[in-house]
């Protein structure tokens, strides 16, 4: 991602206009849930998630570090795998844990798997994971203008937070519609733009702002 859009993202949008596009087409991809329409879904799931990529790249955040210190192979709030929050809702605490395992996800398939084995995809419907992502996707939004209103460290920390539970959920989405991750990336990107075929990219914002997947 860095090395195809990094300079067309650089020149030509803002934070704002990122975020934007990670929006509408993450909105894109929920639609394809409501209409069941896997391909949409597919298409659009593996296009918001490389914007928010863009997104950390801008900002600076190594998602696989902030993901992994979120979710050290088990739930942020129980600190269990699979998550028991469901189980023991009275008892609901945020756990700040590390990892102790020593191998770490090595890929998108390991991350992929690792948040199956944390919040099994049979425990939900495609539809409620779907929502889930809609909520984040707000959480993460409300966070970047908050932290570009006052610059303080905590709300900084808090986008962290954000990007790592939209990873979650972008994931979250894919185990429930059985969509490899890795696989669909690889098949999108293999050229470099999924559009144009270039890197870096070469597409002009004109064409890109209007485009519709």
């Amino acid at each position: 991602m860095k090395k195809t859009y990094s300079i067309p993202d650089d020149r030509f949008y803002s934070l704002n206009d990122l975020l934007i596009n990670q929006q509408r087409f993450a909105m894109r991809a929920l639609k394809g849930i409501r209409k069941k329409d896997r391909a949409k879904l597919k298409k659009n799931l593996i296009v918001a998630f490389s914007w928010m990529m863009t997104i950390s790249g801008r900002l600076h955040i190594d998602i696989e570090k902030i993901t992994l210190k979120r979710f050290p192979f088990a739930c942020s709030y129980c600190g269990e795998a699979p998550c028991k929050c469901q189980k023991n809702y009275k008892e609901k605490k945020k756990i700040k844990s590390e990892s102790s395992r020593e191998n770490k996800p090595l890929n998108l398939v390991d991350m992929q798997e690792m948040f199956e084995a944390i919040y099994p995809s049979r425990r939900r419907t495609l539809e409620e994971a779907g929502i889930h992502l809609a909520e984040e996707i707000g959480e993460l939004g409300e966070a970047i203008l908050y932290y570009f209103g006052e610059h303080k460290k905590r709300q900084f920390e808090q986008i962290e937070i954000e990007i790592a539970d939209y990873v979650s959920c972008i994931f979250g989405i894919a185990n429930s519609a059985n969509i490899n991750m890795a696989l669909e990336f690889s098949k999108m990107f293999k050229k470099g733009c999924q559009v144009c075929h270039k890197i870096p990219c070469n597409c002009n914002f004109s064409f890109v702002s209007k485009y519709q997947s």
